[in-house]
C-alpha cells in the first residue's frame, strides 16, 4: 500500500474521492513540497444553480484549499455554448448568451458558500473560459492546436464511443467540446501555472486530452500536468446521486429550501450513510470510524449527523438549527412546524374545496402525479393533521382548519407540508 505525504492526497484518499489519477505519487510529492499549487475544476453554466450531483467536485476544491493550495473554479461560459457530450444520450439544448450569464451568477453564489475567494494566501480564483474561447481565430486554432488531437484516440473515449455504439447522433459541435476543454487546461496553465485538473469520472478522456496537449505544445518544457477524477456517485439502491422523485436537489435555497435539503440527507439509505459522511462533510475520519459501529436504529443518529453537517456547510448554522428543530417538532408532536414548505389557499377556494390529490402534487412536494398520490392514500400513507385519509376523493375545505390558520398534510413520517389560509 502506497503511503502518501501531502495533506490533500491523504485526506481525499481516506475519504474515497479518488477514482483515477495520472502519476499520483509524483503529484503527491509536488503538493507536499510546495503550497499554493493551482488546480481547477470546470462547471458549465447549464442551469441557474448546481445540484447535489456536483457536490463531490465542490468538496474536492474545498479540501484542496483547506490543505493549503489554490483552487480555480472555471465557469464554462464558452463551453456551455457547445455542450458537453459526456454521459449524455442526446445533444444538449443550446442556450442563449443571456441565459448562460444568468446561470453563471447563480453558480457563483453557490461557490461562495464553500470556498474562500478573499485575499488569503491561497484565495480561490473564479474565471470564465469565455475570456479566451470567444476570441479564438478558428484557422489559427486548427493549425496551432487542432493538429495535436488524434481523431482515432478521441473515438475511443467513452463519451464518444457510447453515443456511436447506440447509433445516437454526435454533432461536430459536440465533438469539438473535448478539444476546447483540453485547450482550457493549456490556457489555465499558461495564465496561472495550473498543474492539476480534477473532475468526475466521465471527464477522464477530456482531462487526458489537456495533459497531452500541454506535452505536445510544450515539448521543450519538462513540467508535467496532472489529472484526477472522482467516482460516479450512486446510492446503494443504484439511483443517481442527487435525484429524487421531486427532481434535482439544488444547492440554491430558492430552488431547494434548507428544510428540504436537510431532509434529503436525513433520508439517506442506511448503506450510504458512512460513505456520504466521508464525502460530503468535514467530520474527521476518527469520528467517522466511531460512527461505523452504530447498528440498527442507531444508524438514524448518523443520518442526523450527516444532515446537520451537510446543511451547515451550505446554509449555515442557523438554517441547520431551524431544520433540526422542525424535525424534532414533527416527530415529537410539539407543533412548532413553521419551517415546513407552505401552500396557501384563499377562503373562496376552501369554500368550494381543493381536491387533496391536487394539494399533494402542488410543487411536487408530496407526490409527482395524481396516480402516485392515489396509491399513497390507498396504502394509508397520507394524513391530515396526523389523521389517516382513506378516501382519495377527499377535499381540503375550511372545516379542516377548525378555527386555526393552518393544517399539516403528511406522507409517511418524513414528508410534510403546511396548508395555510391567505
Amino acid at each position: 500500500m502506497t503511503i502518501h505525504n501531502s495533506d490533500f492526497i491523504k485526506e481525499i484518499t481516506a475519504r474515497g474521492f479518488i477514482h483515477q489519477a495520472t502519476d499520483l505519487n509524483n503529484l503527491d510529492k509536488i503538493l507536499y513540497n510546495k503550497k499554493n499549487i493551482p488546480a481547477y475544476i470546470g462547471f458549465d453554466c447549464t442551469a441557474p444553480s448546481l445540484h447535489v450531483g456536483s457536490l463531490i467536485q465542490i468538496m474536492l476544491l474545498r479540501w484542496y484549499q483547506k490543505t493549503g493550495h489554490k483552487p480555480i473554479v472555471l465557469l464554462g461560459g464558452g463551453t456551455t455554448l457547445v455542450g458537453d457530450p459526456s454521459g449524455k444520450d442526446e445533444s444538449r439544448k443550446l442556450l442563449p448568451n443571456e441565459m448562460i450569464k444568468t446561470n453563471s451568477l447563480g453558480i457563483k453564489n453557490v461557490f461562495k458558500k464553500f470556498i474562500n475567494f478573499d485575499s488569503t494566501s491561497n484565495s480561490a480564483l473564479m474565471v470564465n473560459n469565455a475570456e479566451w474561447l470567444k476570441k479564438l481565430n478558428y484557422i489559427e486554432f486548427l493549425r496551432d492546436f487542432g493538429k495535436h488531437f488524434s481523431i482515432n484516440r478521441m473515438l475511443g473515449f467513452d463519451s464518444v464511443k457510447l453515443r456511436l455504439e447506440r447509433e445516437q447522433t454526435l454533432s461536430f459541435l459536440e465533438f469539438n467540446y473535448m478539444i476546447l476543454q483540453g485547450y482550457d487546461f493549456y490556457e489555465l496553465n499558461h495564465r496561472y501555472g495550473c498543474l492539476l485538473q480534477m473532475g468526475g469520472s466521465d471527464q477522464w478522456g477530456n482531462i487526458i486530452n489537456g495533459i497531452e496537449l500541454h506535452r505536445r505544445v510544450n515539448s521543450s518544457n519538462n513540467s508535467n500536468l496532472f489529472g484526477l477524477t472522482s467516482p460516479l456517485i450512486t446510492t446503494a439502491s443504484g439511483s443517481k446521486m442527487g435525484k429524487t422523485s421531486n427532481g434535482a436537489v439544488w444547492l440554491n435555497a430558492e430552488l431547494c429550501p434548507p428544510w428540504d435539503y436537510w431532509q434529503f440527507w436525513r433520508n439517506t439509505e442506511d448503506k450510504d450513510v458512512i460513505r456520504f459522511i466521508k464525502l460530503f462533510t468535514e467530520i474527521s475520519i476518527n469520528e467517522i470510524n466511531k460512527l461505523k459501529k452504530l447498528q440498527g436504529e442507531e444508524i438514524n443518529d448518523a443520518k442526523i449527523i450527516l444532515a446537520n453537517a451537510a446543511t451547515t456547510l451550505l446554509h449555515g448554522e442557523e438554517e441547520k438549527n431551524k431544520a433540526l428543530n422542525t424535525a424534532k417538532s414533527i416527530f415529537e408532536n410539539i407543533g412548532q412546524e413553521q419551517n415546513l414548505p407552505i401552500i396557501y389557499y384563499n377562503i373562496s377556494q376552501l369554500n368550494t374545496g381543493v381536491p387533496l390529490l391536487e394539494s399533494m402534487i402542488d410543487n411536487n412536494y408530496l407526490a409527482i402525479s395524481k396516480g402516485e398520490a392515489r396509491r399513497l392514500i390507498r396504502g394509508a400513507g397520507v394524513k391530515i393533521n396526523n389523521i389517516v385519509v382513506t378516501d382519495e376523493n377527499t377535499k381540503i375545505t375550511k372545516y379542516n382548519f377548525e378555527n386555526k390558520n393552518q393544517i399539516k398534510l403528511s406522507v409517511g413520517k418524513k414528508k410534510h407540508i403546511l396548508i395555510k389560509i391567505k
